[in-house]
């Protein structure tokens, strides 16, 4: 049997996000400078759904195989030049939203996580000019606030009915924070909504909450709250959160909540790692007896492909 011991490195890279409109080509970088490895993979997640291989290179080799049919529109690449592993996408669609990263690791499966990239693919100009009509209003805390206390922050949005569902997304901006960090997700939700009361509305108004128990003063910032809906992202006005006794951030709790979040994520992450890797490892052309070709069309293998690079310098 393969016996495999995966330790999970704290190498958490700030996420980017990265915003386009459908059908245009966008690359997210990874950078492999500060990292010695033998393997490196993309893997995609999308808010209520599994988390999916894209692609993994393979031991030592400019060979790398695509997974779950990643590549069977021929829209996804890897670019590697020097100590980039950055991943291309041309003629994006909305349903290439989703959070993007990659990762490294060595023959003892020590694992560290390179960037994350929040990709967000807008629809075309005409949904864009209809979400002029849809908004998303975020209501002021209007109570003193102190820590040990509870809140609940909500998120309205009233928009016209369309197909699918929300995703909500939730993003807090602390004091002496260069950018805004998500803190938590709802999945496709229709629960919240309810339709207008006026006959023949096509409004619906959507709730989202976000309750903040046993408040301390790192908690304190900016939330905003940013809706998928209709093939667009709309952000909300933002509220704001002071916790009586300090009106900034403390730089070391500032830092202890940032690395409690990156050690729950990097949990989270290792417990699915351990088996999408050895699935990755278990198929590889060592363990399956099938090698990658050059030249001619690429080969598959299973719901994998494999493709073949040259180096590049």
């Amino acid at each position: 049997p393969l016996e495999t011991k995966i330790v999970c490195k704290d190498a958490w890279s700030l996420g980017f996000l990265v915003t386009a409109q459908s059908g245009d080509s966008v690359t997210l970088t990874c950078d492999s400078t500060s990292f010695s490895y033998s393997s490196a993979v993309w893997f995609r997640h999308v808010a209520g759904q599994k988390t999916q291989f894209i692609l993994a290179t393979y031991q030592h080799s400019t060979d790398y195989a695509f997974y779950n049919g990643f590549n069977d529109t021929q829209r996804f690449t890897l670019q590697r030049k020097h100590n980039m592993f950055n991943l291309r996408i041309s003629g994006t669609s909305t349903s290439d939203s989703g959070f993007y990263y990659c990762a490294f690791y060595g023959n003892k499966l020590d694992f560290h996580f390179g960037a994350t990239s929040y990709l967000i693919i807008t629809g075309n100009y005409e949904s864009y000019r209809k979400s002029t009509s849809r908004t998303v209003v975020q209501q002021p805390v209007s109570d003193t606030v102190r820590p040990g206390d509870s809140v609940t922050l909500q998120c309205t949005v009233d928009s016209e009915t369309c197909a699918g569902e929300h995703s909500v997304y939730w993003f807090r901006h602390g004091s002496g924070e260069s950018l805004p960090g998500l803190i938590y997700t709802h999945g496709n939700r229709r629960d919240e909504c309810e339709k207008s009361p006026e006959a023949g509305s096509p409004t619906h108004s959507c709730v989202y909450s976000l309750p903040k128990r046993n408040l301390s003063r790192s908690d304190a910032g900016i939330y905003y709250c940013a809706v998928v809906t209709c093939e667009d992202i709309l952000f909300g006005n933002g509220t704001q959160l002071d916790i009586e006794g300090k009106s900034k951030l403390n730089v070391s709790h500032s830092k202890s909540f940032i690395l409690n979040v990156t050690a729950q994520i990097t949990v989270i992450f290792c417990s699915l790692l351990i088996y999408l890797v050895l699935s990755i490892l278990l198929l590889q052309p060592g363990n399956t007896g099938r090698k990658a070709r050059g030249g001619g069309d690429t080969p598959r293998t299973g719901r994998q492909s494999i493709a073949r690079h040259p180096k590049r310098d």
